[in-house]
């Protein structure tokens, strides 16, 4: 009989199995199977969940076992037996490993074991929940390499009672669900202490790693303490290599990707929080397997030549190299004096043709074994030249060219290279002569443009070579590097130049290496030109962008990156710790930066007794603290949180703490601002700021209130209030008193303080000044004096005086518009300690009455005698107006009115006028007796005090003879025609005469129109009225409508030009714009017309002609405007 074997197999996914013994025996006849576990007989067939295979003794886990794994746990063997005799296994151990459950108090480390099985490939671990939910996994709690999971600190919410380990076997297909595991965290009879950090793996303070080229290694840096350390990687003998590192699981693990010998050296990881630093030194030595660093290249050789072949190896340690000729070690073929190995080079000299065979390098050292094979071949051939006459090459500046010149032939063709009949060609340190006949120029530039001949030696073969260099393509606008918000859009933009002989440039765009295409689904990737568009950013975006910009003959890149920035999350695990009577500590553990480094965090408290206040602002803390010591009010209730503030903003509040209440104590301060604000007689007021409920320091506040009079007294009076003001009655009429105000609650006084002095209640002065005087400094100025009042008969506080000043009107015989003037009262304070004052801008020839009284702030007392006198006689104002007109060329006529303000008895007026458009001629001036003069430029009042101020026109005569308008323009709409024109030189009081003709009519229509207008320099201008003309056709009246544009500056009288006005001559401007509509009537002129004799209309124009005619009618001479000519 045969016991065939016994061993223990892995369940697969798809199987519930979780125990596998196999034990298959042969023999004959067949024999019977039987288990023991720990020397006890043990039947499978009797567990529940184990069956038994049919015709062997295997047995398996296939369904639902009662009681935990671990009954199975122990060492079993098998027995097989038949008549012939009995077969015994070797002995197995079956393991059950449960970590059970773990207790451990808030805020301490623990390690939660997974202790997967041994495999020769290294399992993938992953932690789950009984919902196959991974654990989260952060900076405070991590899975190690030995698949444990790591809590640096635990919290409460860590309790459950499913941590389950989870080991796959990716070769094998196979998951291996280990024991749910059970932590219980217990809330701590005190305050969670905080704990300076501390290694959890690797464990000390140094550790060795050995590596291989090209693999990758992982550091690892597990570590426990509250609140939460921060971990830093560091090489302590050079930089990290940025491409080839990258940091994992919260910056727990650093990984070394393609390790190199370069690698080699200390590393360091740094650990911090608030209560410690701990350092750990990583010493990483890096071996490497042979690699080949130059290799025999095969070759054709003609019988004599000597044949030289390179190879040559490194690796760490340093590989052994050997030769063989077709497969066997030279070592063990007959020494050849043609051939030696030197420096790992094999070289045979005076080759012949049976040195033709496969010669092979070997390289090895502990880590393994390579192998080169290289083929030499002993041939005679005639040479020739591969390659094409008159290739062209292109390349562009900065690249290496090679232009091809290969050769066969037996022996080996020797080739040169000219350029130009130039044979110093080779003397360029950039150019060099390849092996295979090809000439290779480095870093080319435009100078190593033309024509090149590659030639063999002692024969007429020869090709000619073209090279031409192109510009480097450049990237003018590289990526950047964006710090992206979540949702919003990042664009990259990739701007180069390229030699137009190149072909359309194509930008492919890759991140981390992986191409990029755009995707028209979703729209995340888009591409525009230049620019690649990354919509809607979020965390799995970030990475390096790297843009390519991809020709014919080159290709370059850059590089920009993605960093998806955010406001940061709330800070977490808030603890009050170390309370005192006046200050507590805070400490908390910041949450994700995402990106963007917290810049400091704000500490804000509620008030448990005044919620409706809201949270408030306590103090501030540097980004790089996560505690702070905070001062507290006594007999408060504080409830604290902390939020986050980073470049894009602040975090959500932390979860609040508990509530904590500051113990009472005595007042620190008295209420500011203490002083009395008594206003009514014989009561004194006395109020002060109220102090803030959350300065009340304890229960029971009030205020203790004292008084004593200044003079007389030196008992202080108290009283108690709970809020202000306090009043005192019966104390008199403005007396001083001392007074105090003192905060109190259940646990005492606040401290002593100083008295203010505060007044009773003021009443109205009794007395009005004395001896008031007056004397006049001019005919608008006086001076005003009075003797000061008894104080004490001001019953309050001096506040000043006030001079009460009445105009009654003009001193002039005209009693009945002086009667019609109406008072004006003025009203000047004085300061408390003035006894005069000058009072100024007074009417001259005026009747004013004076009286003086004395205030405080109760009100006026009793006005002092009234003193009555009369301002001296002043110059007169300006005439109220000035009027110019002429309606010759000889003569203009001036009108005006008395100035409004005579300030006297008028004697007269000054007038002086010249002509204004003549540099040599005189101002004249004499004393207005008659109106008729030619030019006037200055009117003036005259009274027995002088001239007064003068009223300026300019006026002009009238123009002889007219000019006809100019720049004629119509604009027709549907209904109506806008005319406009630009008059003559110097027209005014002229009309024109519009004609037109209607073509589609059978009537002939033509008006004459007569416009004037009255104008003088800034005095306005006449308006014009309308009136019919009988216009007919068919017995039909037909309208001509004119609208003209009038200056606003005065409102004129009208006047017939056939009849003069009497009263006021003025001159004329004509409007420039006249609008013509055709409704069913026609008629329209300016009142000037009337009595003109013109009511008839003109002859009409001939049919089917539509004529326009403006010409100036009879004007009046006048002179224009001196702006020139308008449009209307």
């Amino acid at each position: 009989m045969l016991l065939k074997r016994l061993l223990v197999l892995m369940p697969e996914p798809t199987s519930a199995e979780d125990i596998l013994l196999t034990c298959e025996a042969s023999g004959n006849p067949p024999p019977n199977f039987r288990w023991t576990k720990d020397g006890e007989e043990f039947i499978p067939s009797n567990e529940p969940g184990l069956s038994v295979s049919l015709g062997s003794g295997t047995f398996m886990k296939t369904g639902v076992v009662s009681g935990p794994m671990s009954q199975y746990k122990g060492k079993y063997s098998c027995y097989a037996d038949n008549a012939l005799g009995t077969a015994v296994s070797n002995e197995v151990q079956l393991i059950t490993e449960t970590e059970g459950e773990k207790k451990v108090e808030e805020g301490e480390s623990v390690v939660l074991k997974c202790n997967p099985p041994i495999s020769t490939v290294p399992p993938v671990i992953h932690w789950m929940d009984e919902r196959m939910h991974h654990i989260e996994l952060n900076d405070r709690v991590t899975q190690g390499r030995d698949g444990n999971l790591y809590f640096s600190h635990v919290t409460i919410n860590d309790t459950r009672i499913d941590y389950t380990c989870n080991v796959q076997y990716l070769n094998a297909r196979t998951i291996l669900s280990k024991e749910p595991i059970t932590l219980t965290v217990t809330t701590s009879n005190s305050v969670v202490r905080s704990r300076r950090p501390q290694m959890m793996r690797p464990s000390g303070t140094h550790s060795t790693y050995h590596a291989l080229r090209g693999q990758s290694l992982e550091l690892e840096c597990i570590v426990q303490g509250l609140p939460t350390p921060t971990v830093k990687w560091v090489r302590k003998d050079g930089q990290l290599s940025e491409s080839r590192t990258s940091r994992h699981l919260s910056d727990r693990l650093l990984r070394i990707s393609n390790i190199s010998v370069s690698d080699g050296g200390e590393y360091q990881c740094s650990v911090n929080n608030s209560q410690g630093k701990v350092t750990h030194t990583y010493t990483v030595s890096v071996e490497a397997a042979p690699y080949w660093t130059k290799e025999p290249v095969s070759q054709l050789y003609a019988p004599g030549e000597t044949v030289r072949l390179d190879c040559q190896a490194d690796g760490i340690p340093s590989p052994a190299v050997a030769w063989s000729i077709n497969g066997k070690p030279i070592t063990s073929i007959d020494s050849n004096p043609r051939r030696t190995v030197r420096d790992g080079a094999l070289i045979l000299r005076d080759v012949v043709f049976t040195d033709t065979a496969v010669y092979q390098c070997q390289a090895h050292n502990k880590h393994g074994t390579i192998l080169v094979n290289t083929y030499i071949f002993v041939i005679e051939l005639p040479p020739q030249i591969l390659n094409a006459d008159g290739q062209k090459y292109n390349s562009t500046e900065g690249q290496n060219a090679v232009l091809q010149c290969q050769t066969f032939g037996s022996p080996r063709p020797k080739v040169t290279w000219e350029r130009n009949s130039s044979a110093s060609l080779l003397a360029e340190p950039r150019v060099n002569l390849l092996t295979n006949g090809n000439l290779q120029i480095t870093n080319v530039s435009h100078g190593d443009e033309g024509l090149y001949t590659c030639s063999v030696s002692n024969t007429n073969l020869s090709i000619n070579a073209d090279l031409d260099v192109l510009n480097r393509t450049v990237i003018l606008s590289p990526p950047g590097s964006l710090r992206v918000q979540p949702g919003k859009t990042a664009i990259f933009t990739c701007l180069a130049q390229v030699d137009p002989k190149l072909t359309p440039p194509h930008i492919q765009w890759k991140r981390s290496g992986q191409e990029l295409f755009q995707s028209y689904a979703e729209d995340k990737y888009t591409f525009e030109g230049p620019d690649l568009i990354v919509a809607n950013v979020q965390t799995e975006d970030e990475g390096v962008y790297t843009c390519e910009v991809i020709t014919n003959l080159d290709r370059v890149e850059a590089s920009g990156s993605i960093i998806v920035v955010d406001r940061p999350d709330p800070p977490t695990q808030l603890q009050v710790s170390d309370p005192k009577d006046r200050n507590v500590t805070l400490s908390w553990t910041a949450g994700d930066n995402h990106n963007s480094p917290v810049i400091e965090f704000v500490v804000e408290f509620e008030d448990g007794d005044s919620k409706e206040r809201g949270w408030e602002e306590l103090k501030r803390v540097s980004g790089t603290n996560e505690s702070v010591t905070v001062s507290l009010q006594p007999y408060v209730s504080y409830r604290f949180r902390v939020i986050s503030i980073n470049n894009i903003g602040k975090s959500d509040p932390s979860m609040p703490s508990d509530l904590h209440s500051t113990p009472p104590q005595a007042p620190d301060n008295n209420p500011e601002n203490v002083r009395s604000e008594s206003t009514d007689p014989d009561t004194l007021v006395i109020t002060w700021e109220e102090m803030d409920r959350r300065v009340f320091n304890g229960p029971e506040f009030h205020y203790k209130v004292f008084w004593r009079r200044v003079v007389g007294d030196t008992t202080w009076y108290s009283n108690v209030s709970t809020e202000p003001p306090y009043i005192v009655t019966e104390v008199g009429n403005f007396s001083a008193f001392q007074i105090k105000v003192q905060a109190a609650n259940q646990k005492g006084e606040g401290p002593e303080l100083d008295p203010v002095t505060g007044y009773s209640g003021e009443e109205i002065p009794l007395e009005a000044p004395k001896n008031v005087g007056i004397v006049l400094l001019n005919s608008s100025a006086i001076r005003v004096t009075w003797e000061p009042v008894n104080e004490k008969t001001v019953r309050g506080h001096l506040l000043g005086y006030k001079i009460h000043l009445t105009r009654f009107g003009s001193r002039g015989h005209h009693q009945g518009r002086r009667a019609r003037e109406p008072e004006t009262s003025v009203e000047v304070e004085t300061g408390p300690k003035e006894e005069k004052r000058v009072l100024g801008g007074l009417r001259p020839y005026s009747h004013y009455a004076l009286t003086v009284t004395v205030f405080n702030s109760k009100g006026e007392g009793p006005p002092s005698k009234t003193l009555s006198f009369e301002t001296d006689e002043g110059a007169p104002g300006p005439p109220m107006s000035l009027l110019l007109d002429s309606h010759a060329g000889t003569e203009m006529t001036l009108h005006w009115t008395p100035p409004a303000q005579p300030n006297g008895v008028l004697k007269g007026y000054l007038l002086q006028y010249q002509i204004v458009k003549s540099d040599n001629s005189p101002m004249q001036v004499e004393t207005i007796d008659d109106h008729k003069v030619t030019h006037l430029t200055l009117k003036q009042g005259r009274t027995s005090a002088g001239d007064g101020e003068p009223i300026t026109r300019e006026g002009a005569t009238t123009l002889d003879g007219g000019t006809p308008p100019s720049n004629i323009s119509l604009s027709v709409g549907e209904k109506s025609v806008n005319m406009s024109w630009v008059p003559g030189q110097r027209q005014r009081s002229v009309g024109f005469q519009v004609q037109y003709l209607n073509k589609q009519c059978t009537y002939e229509l033509c008006v004459c129109m007569w416009l004037c207008l009255c104008h003088c320099r800034d005095t306005g201008v006449l308006a014009s009225r309308s009136r019919w003309l009988p216009i007919r056709d068919n017995d039909r009246q037909l309208p001509l409508i004119g609208n003209h544009t009038w200056p606003k500056h005065r409102k004129q009288k009208h006047r017939n030009r056939n009849q003069e006005n009497p009263t006021m001559k003025r001159k004329t401007k004509t409007t420039q714009n006249t609008h013509l509509s055709r409704p069913d009537h026609c008629t329209m002129e300016n009142d000037l017309l009337q009595g003109s004799g013109r009511d008839s209309t003109p002859p009409p124009p001939p049919p089917q002609r539509c004529r326009l005619r403006l010409h100036p009618n009879k004007p009046n001479k006048t002179t224009p405007n001196t702006k020139g000519g308008q449009r209307g």
